[in-house]
């Protein structure tokens, strides 16, 4: 099996696609799978699959296929969601709201354990683990709870000032929705998700 460091990031970033494929498959009562059967549901080719899994190691039998529940375990262990990842949401706002109360993170391995804001009026509205806290605690509660993930939502203006406190204090993947690209040591994995981009990419091929 190849290092961590030796495989592509494209490739990362497809495995969660498969674990999802599978879970859906598990959903219809399905036990066994085939790389054409999730080529064809993802719209990726079978032989991109194959080629992607087999960086970790050999998970079917030729002319039998992937047993469902030994794949998904075995990505669940790579992507390291056999496991739950505590996890915070700075920013209070519409957005970092809806985040918090999202239901899907926890059945994938993820847990929102606090919520952040500098915001008065917003401090103290909510309750237990989505209480939102005053910004000001949060260096104290990443190391108390050994927050590794964070999820912001916050202006522009203010995200790269964020971005580094939560840096400092441990934190090492960002998933960023503020409308701007962080500058992070290479130890720090950040994503972004900025719905306005992928809107403005669609709008290209529409007539």
């Amino acid at each position: 099996m190849a290092s961590v460091t030796d495989i592509p990031d494209i490739v990362i970033g497809r495995l969660p696609l498969y674990l999802r494929a599978l879970n859906q498959l598990v959903q219809q009562g399905q036990t066994i799978t085939s790389s054409h059967e999730l080529g064809h549901q993802l719209g990726i080719s079978s032989a991109q699959i194959r080629k992607d899994l087999s960086h970790f190691g050999e998970f079917g039998k030729q002319g039998t296929g992937y047993q469902i529940s030994h794949l998904q375990t075995q990505l669940k262990q790579i992507l390291q969601v056999n496991r739950e990842w505590p996890m915070i949401v700075v920013g209070a706002g519409d957005l970092g709201r809806a985040l918090a109360h999202y239901g899907g993170f926890v059945e994938r391995g993820f847990r929102v354990v606090g919520v952040f804001d500098n915001d008065v009026q917003k401090i103290g509205t909510g309750s237990g683990d989505l209480k939102v806290r005053d910004i000001r605690e949060l260096i104290d509660f990443l190391h108390h709870n050994n927050v590794r993930i964070a999820m912001l939502a916050v202006p522009g203006n203010v995200a790269q000032q964020v971005c580094d406190t939560l840096v400092n204090a441990g934190v090492r993947a960002i998933l960023n929705y503020a409308p701007i690209t962080l500058i992070v040591p290479e130890n720090v994995h950040v994503q972004y998700i900025d719905p306005v981009m992928h809107l403005q990419r669609m709008t290209y091929y529409l007539d």
